[in-house]
């Protein structure tokens, strides 16, 4: 059955494909997830149609009427003309209006039961931030905390294997969340695509089963976590996985491999801590890395910067962490950690329990 063409966010689950006209640039910084980016006007063209419109508003529409048709045939003989005429397609633009109108129009020209988003990207932005201000607090969170080097990342990874619901901020962040969390060849998202990540993910949780996630401050990088999210973490039953020191020092070789390879990148990046400690102390720490000292550099930095700072930060920030749930890794194994998954899942649903028996 053909409707009228506008479609609200909440019908999405009805459409076969979701398609985001707006420029290129305008899709990297965000989109509907699952939306393929078909532009009606590239970057380029649609500053050249901008900057003609403040001269002469006619003169634009002609030429910007000339780009999109070109562009929307493009898409018609690049990516539809084997669609049947049952297709359903959701098409949006910026406020809902002339790009994603043209493509509607021409769509449903031919046949296909094509509807756009009522209010365009802005209406969906402002779902976002409106669901993730009271989504987070349907759920039952267990916080995996650990000092630096624990493995909480691999903890979470045997988790989701073991077919547990898990929230992975700093893979979604793509960034560590540490003064050296940068990740190699991997730039984190825009703050707008941060967001519709985590409502995604958020949205395949049943709120019946407890979701893991790892302790994370308000920023992973340059992203803010939402403050609902953070406030629901923060009130949760927290897992610590105790790390021996030496599995540690073990586990960040592996991890952050990339800098051992390179350790002009890493001494680089030590000069973000210029000002919180003394000179001489990070000169000693280049000359170590300089060295390749790295089980001797890695324990320092762990032990000066990262210890102090995390225990002061999990305490003051997740209230229960010291009535935390203990697990205890025995090596760097994936069996092992599949071990500690398994003990994390019987966890108990209280406070009572100050620590496993690993």
């Amino acid at each position: 059955m053909k409707h009228s063409g506008l479609a609200t966010i909440e019908q999405l689950h009805e459409f076969d494909e979701i398609v985001d006209v707006r420029s290129p640039s305008e899709y990297a910084e965000d989109h509907i997830p699952g939306a393929v980016s078909c532009p009606v006007l590239n970057d380029e063209e649609r500053a050249r149609v901008g900057t003609l419109y403040k001269q002469s508003p006619f003169e634009a529409k002609k030429i910007g009427a000339a780009l999109v048709a070109r562009n929307i045939a493009k898409h018609l003989e690049t990516h539809w003309l084997d669609k049947p005429k049952s297709w359903h397609p959701f098409i949006y633009c910026w406020r809902g209006g002339q790009r994603s109108g043209a493509m509607t129009h021409i769509l449903r020209q031919i046949g296909f039961n094509a509807e756009r988003l009522e209010g365009g990207y802005k209406n969906y932005r402002h779902h976002v931030l409106e669901q993730m201000a009271v989504l987070p607090a349907r759920f039952s969170f267990r916080v995996v905390c650990g000092l630096t080097g624990s493995g909480k990342s691999r903890l979470l990874g045997a988790l989701q294997q073991a077919g547990a619901q898990v929230l992975d901020l700093e893979g979604i962040a793509r960034h560590r969340g540490s003064v050296l969390g940068d990740m190699p060849d991997a730039p984190q998202p825009a703050q707008k695509g941060f967001d519709s990540q985590l409502l995604a993910q958020l949205k395949t949780f049943d709120p019946a089963l407890p979701v893991y996630v790892e302790s994370e401050s308000k920023k992973i990088g340059v992203l803010r976590v939402p403050d609902a999210l953070l406030t629901a973490m923060r009130d949760s039953l927290c897992l610590r996985v105790d790390t021996p020191p030496a599995l540690r020092v073990a586990l960040l070789r592996e991890d952050y491999a990339h800098f051992l390879r390179d350790p002009e990148l890493l001494m680089a990046n030590l000069d973000r801590l210029k000002g919180l400690y003394a000179n001489d102390l990070l000169e000693h720490w280049r000359a170590l890395c300089a060295a390749q000292a790295w089980d001797e550099f890695i324990a320092e930095l762990l032990e000066r910067h990262y210890d102090p700072s995390y225990n002061r930060s999990i305490r003051n920030n997740y209230p229960n962490y010291d009535r935390a749930y203990a697990v205890i890794p025995r090596s760097l194994s994936a069996q092992d950690f599949e071990r500690l998954a398994q003990e994390a899942l019987a966890m108990p649903g209280d406070f009572d329990n100050n620590g496993g028996n690993s």
